[in-house]
């Protein structure tokens, strides 16, 4: 009786360990697939920020190009 109980014990506590493994390791690809969403987005936000600075000083050189041309 007394090893039967000891095989179960032992049997349990691996069982036990692979499943925390296997939830762990669920976690990791869950964690790494949403990193990777958010790196995208904030890709696209520094990308469309960028934009937005290159459309801005544009506009600030064809203000510059209007003024000059007025004192002129």
């Amino acid at each position: 009786m007394e090893w039967t109980q000891f095989i179960i014990l032992v049997l349990a506590m691996v069982g036990m360990f692979f499943w925390s493994r296997t939830e762990a390791r669920a976690d990791c690809r869950h964690f790494n697939t949403e990193t990777t969403a958010l790196r995208r987005e904030m890709v696209d936000i520094i990308r469309s920020m960028e934009q937005e600075s290159k459309d801005f000083h544009g506009r600030l050189c064809a203000i510059e190009e209007r003024r000059v041309k007025l004192k002129s």
